[in-house]
Formats: C-alpha cells, sequence, structure tokens
C-alpha cells in the first residue's frame, strides 16, 4: 500500500485538482469557540452515550470546549458531497471517494495542522495520504480506517466463505438453497470499484491494475458482473441500521459490508461473523474536513485536536470496528483492548484498496479512465435494471 500512496496516479490526481483548489486562508490560532460545531458523520462515528453510555467521545469535549456539537449523519459519500454543497456544516468525515471532489468543488479548506498538536501522532502511512493531500497542502485531519468485509450468517455458512463469488455469481449454499435474493450489494457507485477488484483476480486477462482505474473495456467488464449481480441482489443497502435488521429479520445471509453491522449483530448475539476473502478487498480511510466558509473554525479545530486523542481514537475503533489513525490507540484502552487493533485488521493496511475518486486521468491507463460521473449514471442504470 504503501508504493500505491506513492504512486503516479495519486500524483497525476492531486496535480489535476491543484490548480481547481484555491481555499480561504487557514486560521492562524485557535481562539474563543463559537458556541456550536455541526458535523457530517457516518453512522455511529460521533457518538455521546445514546446508545451505549461506556461510548461517548461527545459530552467531555462539550464540557471542556463550551461548543455543542450538532450531528447530520449520512449513509453515502454522494449524500455528504451532496449536503457540503448546500452548507450550514463545519466538518464532514469524509471518505476517499467524496473527499478530493471536494477540494475540487472548494467546499473545504486546507487545514493549519501547526494548531494540532497531536498532528505528528497520526499513523505515517496516512499522514499525506493522496485522497486528502493536495499540492502539499492537507485537506483535513484523517480520523478512521478499515475494510469493506464480507458479512455472512454462520448458520448458513459454517466455515467463512473464501471469495466474493457468493455475492456475485448465482450458487448453492450449503444449506441446500440458492443465493438468489438472499445476498445484498452496496448502494452507491463505488461498489463498481468491488467488482473490479472481484475480477482482478478471475479475469486477469483484463489487465485491470487498480479496482478505481478502469479502460472502457475493463469497465465494460465491471458493469457486466454487476448486472448479473442485479439478478441475485435481494435489496440494495445504503442504510447501516436497514441492513442489520435485513439480517436479522429478512434472511439476508451474505452481503458487502462495514465492521459497524457486524460488530452490532454481534453483540446482539445474532449469527454472523465476517472476512475478507481471497481476493481481497476495498476499503476506507475517512477524514474530517473543514466547510470552506465554517461558520464555527474555532470550535472545528477543537474537535480536530480531541478527534485525535488515544482515547477516542481507541473508543471509535471499538465502537465501529474500524482501526484508529493513532498508533498509540491501539495500546492501554479499556473497549478496544491491547487485541482490539489486530482483530480489527491493523495489519492488513497493505491489502485494502482504498476508496478513491475515479478520474479520467490515471498513469494505469494512459489518462484514459471512464471518469466518477460515468461511473454514478451507469450504477443507477444497474440497478434500475439496464
Amino acid at each position: 500500500m504503501n508504493s500505491f500512496l506513492k504512486s503516479c496516479t495519486a500524483l497525476t490526481i492531486a496535480l489535476t485538482f491543484a490548480g481547481q483548489a484555491v481555499a480561504q486562508e487557514a486560521l492562524k490560532e485557535v481562539g474563543k469557540g463559537e458556541g456550536q460545531l455541526n458535523i457530517i458523520a457516518w453512522p455511529g462515528y460521533i457518538e455521546r452515550g445514546e446508545t451505549d453510555k461506556a461510548y461517548d467521545w461527545v459530552s467531555d469535549f462539550e464540557k471542556k470546549s463550551g461548543c455543542k456539537v450538532n450531528v447530520k449523519t449520512a449513509n453515502t459519500s454522494d449524500e455528504m458531497v451532496s449536503l457540503m454543497n448546500e452548507g450550514g456544516f463545519d466538518l464532514v468525515t469524509a471518505s476517499g471517494d467524496a473527499s478530493l471532489r471536494l477540494v475540487a468543488g472548494k467546499r473545504v479548506q486546507p487545514i493549519n495542522t501547526d494548531l494540532i498538536p497531536s498532528w505528528k501522532t497520526v499513523d505515517d502511512r496516512i499522514k499525506d495520504a493522496p485522497w486528502f493531500t493536495v499540492d502539499g497542502k492537507h485537506y483535513g485531519v484523517p480520523y478512521q480506517w478499515g475494510p469493506n468485509v464480507l458479512m455472512y450468517n454462520t448458520n448458513v455458512f459454517k466455515e467463512a466463505p473464501k471469495s466474493w463469488n457468493v455475492v456475485f455469481e448465482e450458487q448453492t449454499l450449503s444449506d441446500g438453497k440458492s443465493n438468489k435474493g438472499r445476498v445484498q450489494a452496496y448502494d452507491g457507485p463505488i461498489h463498481i470499484a468491488d467488482a473490479a477488484n472481484y475480477l482482478m483476480a478471475h479475469k486477469p486477462d483484463l489487465g485491470i491494475k487498480s479496482p478505481y482505474e478502469l479502460s472502457e473495456d475493463q469497465y465494460k467488464a465491471a458493469l457486466d458482473l454487476l448486472r448479473v449481480q442485479r439478478t441475485l441482489v435481494g435489496r440494495y443497502w445504503h442504510d447501516a441500521a436497514i441492513q442489520v435488521d435485513d439480517f436479522r429479520n429478512e434472511g439476508v445471509v451474505a452481503s458487502g459490508s462495514w465492521p459497524f453491522q457486524v460488530n452490532t449483530l454481534v453483540a446482539a448475539k445474532q449469527p454472523v461473523a465476517s472476512t475478507i476473502p481471497e481476493e481481497g478487498a476495498t476499503g476506507w480511510a475517512d477524514t474530517t474536513m473543514m466547510e470552506a466558509d465554517a461558520a464555527n473554525p474555532n470550535c472545528a479545530y477543537m474537535w480536530l485536536e480531541h478527534s485525535l486523542s488515544p482515547k477516542v481514537q481507541g473508543d471509535v475503533s471499538a465502537w465501529f470496528g474500524s482501526l484508529p489513525v493513532v498508533p498509540a490507540a491501539c495500546k492501554g484502552n479499556e473497549l478496544l483492548t491491547d487485541e482490539g487493533c489486530k482483530t480489527n485488521g491493523y495489519d492488513q493496511f497493505e491489502k485494502i484498496k482504498f476508496w478513491r475518486t475515479p478520474t479520467s486521468k490515471c498513469a494505469s491507463q494512459n489518462d484514459q479512465c471512464v471518469p466518477y460521473y460515468r461511473w454514478v449514471s451507469d450504477y443507477i442504470g444497474v440497478i434500475g435494471g439496464r
């Protein structure tokens, strides 16, 4: 993954957006808080103990800073970009398939890392990652990362599935029934990358080098695979809570998912587990980014520093099933435990193909890749049966 992060592709993307990203001047010092902070976040990312009182990294921040935290949850990267375009928010926990779009659209500003003392504690593998670093400027602070796992019903699968084929190809499962109508797929254009990742292993003659850099032929093959998957999918999911309910009550037995849903179902004593199959997995590395015209920048900077504390990082990882961006969080956290990082896949970093915004300019295809706007329109067509 280190070579991936430093690839020519990443550099090309950064240079592509560099000329477009004209950001306002960053804050020179953190002053008194404005009294509130408005954050767009993935479900489970900003907890104040309302679901489980043990998981609360908001109340103490509000008490110390005087900044009341208001959270708007979003279930897809496209929803986050849309909300940021509407305005009225200070921060967003953006994944890699949204972050560069926000930079290019001038919706976020560069961060003055000198105002964040804990910046020096961030994992070196992520600190300068190309999905939020443009032209040497950091447009945000890393928050959490993790893989997109294959979640499965342990009553149906006595052993962990070895391949993603259980959600891409029709087959009879170990309970003697077809997988048709019993699997799910993610309701977001970035799911095309999961199909491309599968094809990298099963159709190497296509020559796919990155699931985010697809030629026309490679892209067509991915769409064709997704059209096959369309005949199997009972529901496309984007709401984590609904997917949890579908596994509990609607007979769903396998799907790409996030560790958050897995943890939720395991805590409820449901017959669920997860795995990363032999083809590997896509994943996400999320960055807390500040709106270009944030109304509450002092509170925002206070939160950015707070978010990097080992206690917060460990608690979020324990709750969501993700990985901290501060290595020190892996030890001494009561909720995560000293084995939590290993369990959640801390050593799998090199195997994860992190979400990125596909662009036409890409090194592996001589700048002839299919851009993201095509992914959006074509995936809508796939879901609609076209």
